[in-house]
């Protein structure tokens, strides 16, 4: 990835538009996710547990605004 040093662009302002692109292709979540091998059945069950949580904190949400309703 390179980003280019625009005229009259101070070093910080490039630098912080150099981090916002590497956040926004996610390059170092899919470094440190791979940095370690798992196995396919490991990556299925965490993938289960995590859609598991986000639904469980959904519900915890639509039952919390149906309580504030009443």
């Amino acid at each position: 990835m390179t980003v280019r040093l625009r005229p009259g662009e101070s070093p910080e302002s490039l630098l912080k538009r150099f981090r916002k692109e590497v956040s926004q292709a996610r390059i170092l979540s899919t470094y440190r996710r791979k940095r370690w091998f798992i196995s396919k059945s490991e990556q299925r069950r965490k993938e289960r547990k995590k859609a598991l949580r986000k639904l469980r904190r959904k519900l915890a949400r639509q039952q919390q605004r149906m309580q504030q309703r009443r």
